[in-house]
């Protein structure tokens, strides 16, 4: 049978899928976490909602808490927050990384939307161009694609496709 933490653990493969391994379990030193089956140090929700229960009900402090399950007490203070703001779901880890366009926002965005004809289709390339004419910054295409996909201003009506008679045909 594979250990708990092994690679080739059904639930750590799991856990890591979702985003909720806990990167440091030996760092864990709470002793309920070193013996039993129920208590998993690698299971990062777990973890956390025992160390913000030792604290709140066992009336552990919070550096106390903090050294016993591996991390810094600012981590536990957002563990807190994120908890008391949306329960458990507030525990899983978000992804990380930007979370839209930075390059487009502000003076950047109204000056794209005010480029969108209606009833025009949309040159991100001609757009992008412009972009780094006027504001000397550089866009993808595709970036002014992703952003404007979700604009009720900037969707269209596809073009209609008309049939051209073809030659020597009446």
């Amino acid at each position: 049978m594979p250990k708990r933490g092994d690679r080739t653990d059904p639930k750590t493969a799991a856990l890591r899928e979702d985003g909720t391994l806990n990167p440091a379990p030996e760092k864990v030193s709470d002793p309920k976490f070193q013996t039993g089956d129920f208590f998993d140090s690698c299971d990062l929700m777990q973890v956390r909602y025992e160390m913000l229960r030792r604290v709140s009900i066992d009336n552990l402090s919070v550096t106390q808490a903090s050294a016993e399950y591996g991390v810094s007490r600012p981590t536990y203070y957002q563990a807190k927050a994120s908890f008391d703001e949306a329960g458990l779901g507030g525990l899983v880890p978000k992804k990380r990384g930007p979370r839209g366009p930075r390059k487009l926002q502000g003076d950047i965005l109204t000056f794209v939307e005010k480029q969108i004809v209606p009833g025009k289709p949309l040159r991100a390339r001609e757009l992008a161009r412009l972009i780094r004419q006027v504001f000397s910054v550089e866009v993808h295409p595709r970036t002014i694609e992703r952003a404007l996909s979700g604009k009720k201003t900037t969707q269209r009506a596809p073009e209609p496709v008309l049939n051209k008679p073809r030659r020597g045909r009446a």
